[in-house]
């Protein structure tokens, strides 16, 4: 098996034991007395640790790929493993009601730190095995591969929490976490030469990368933004109950997830597009997706609407991820990896609060800042074609 392909399941298990939790932190969090604020905590502190230590891996990979990914894995299985056992003390009263909600947080910050090791590190590697021709084509499978995990994964966590209850799925993905380990450590090829040294440093405002990390910044945030508000949008547009609104909501995502497998896991692999025409291709596709959100009322017009915007992010996605790794040199892969991920972190933790906020005001507000996010982007194409060669 090839070092991508490898690199492939390595990723896809990862993502998987994270997104099995999808479906069940708000449960959980109620059956163990915590507010909604303090469940929402749980991934802004994931967010924020990974948003400030992402730099610090991508840097430290530079000495060695593998041994960094190894830490980021065995990390988020130790955690997801606190996690659950602070959690079933706290079902069975064994911890002081004042303590419960502080020893979770802090398993989920220690999460976010391991687990901010795992991308930017993964997408150095992916640096270090293609060439430059074929940097788009593998980026882009790093991107199937997450997707394909935020597919699967909230069926087998919601699946599991039926049959097993709610603690079932974090002990779970805490296993996958440690047999991922093992996979890694028997199979995977180190991609770095012996003896190889980090590089030095590289300010998020160089100019070859601070225009680019803008760009990732600015479909992260408005991705994340429709994220956290579709469900009550599709509820309030369609006037839908609860579990119709759960059954649509669910249809849709995976409509939206499938479009994004199959463009990165497929269609830019086989065509092989250059960063610059994924941009050109993907903004304006994001961008009559959430256009068309917004004057949608029904329940094909709204999942449509989905779909063009996970299109537009699947086709934008890799080739602001593939443009970074182009822009800089070979010593640079892991630092430039490291603030990519670390502005993507940005963006998850800004997203959820901008994106709920601004439908309090207006429920189609977060769609316009999404169109109009990448509208501006799209603007500015011309300037960043200039000042990086891509």
């Amino acid at each position: 098996m090839s070092p991508l392909a490898l690199l492939f399941l390595t990723l896809f298990n990862s993502v998987l034991g994270l997104s099995i939790l999808f479906p069940i932190l708000g449960p959980l969090g109620r059956a163990l007395g915590l507010t909604e604020v303090q469940v929402g905590l749980f991934s802004t502190g994931y967010a924020l640790m990974q948003f400030l230590l992402s730099p610090y891996w991508g840097r430290r990979s530079e000495r060695g790929r593998k041994p960094v990914l190894l830490v980021g894995i065995l990390g988020f299985a130790g955690s997801f493993l606190l996690f659950g056992l602070f959690a079933l003390l706290g079902q069975k009263g064994l911890l002081p009601a004042g303590a419960l909600f502080p020893l979770l947080l802090l398993s989920r910050l220690l999460g976010g730190a391991f687990s901010s090791a795992t991308l930017p590190t993964a997408q150095a590697y992916v640096a270090d095995v293609t060439g430059r021709e074929n940097r788009t084509a593998g980026m882009a499978l790093l991107g199937a591969a997450f997707g394909l995990a935020v597919i699967l994964g909230p069926a087998l966590g919601a699946g599991l929490a039926a049959l097993l209850g709610l603690l079932a799925p974090v002990f779970f993905a805490s296993a996958i976490a440690l047999l991922n380990a093992l996979f890694v450590a028997l199979t995977l090829p180190e991609s770095r030469p012996q003896g190889a040294r980090a590089g030095g440093s590289l300010s998020p405002f160089d100019p070859r990368v601070f225009p680019l990390l803008l760009l990732g910044l600015a479909l992260n945030l408005s991705g994340v933004a429709l994220e956290q508000t579709i469900a009550f949008y599709f509820q309030d547009r369609l006037g839908l109950g609860g579990v119709e609104t759960a059954r649509r909501v669910g249809m849709a995502l995976v409509l939206y997830g499938l479009v994004a497998v199959f463009i990165q896991g497929f269609l830019v692999r086989k065509l092989s597009w250059p960063p610059k025409t994924l941009l050109l291709l993907g903004l304006p596709v994001g961008i009559l997706g959430f256009s068309l959100l917004v004057v949608a009322h029904t329940f094909p017009l709204l999942a449509l609407g989905l779909a063009l915007q996970g299109a537009g992010a699947a086709l934008a996605g890799p080739g602001v991820t593939a443009a970074l790794s182009l822009a800089v040199g070979e010593g640079e892969q892991g630092l430039v990896a490291g603030l990519n991920s670390a502005a993507q972190a940005l963006g998850r933790m800004l997203g959820p609060l901008l994106g709920t906020g601004l439908y309090r005001l207006m429920p189609e507000a977060p769609y316009l800042l999404g169109a109009g996010l990448l509208g501006l982007s799209l603007l500015f194409l011309p300037a960043l074609f200039r000042r990086v060669r891509l």
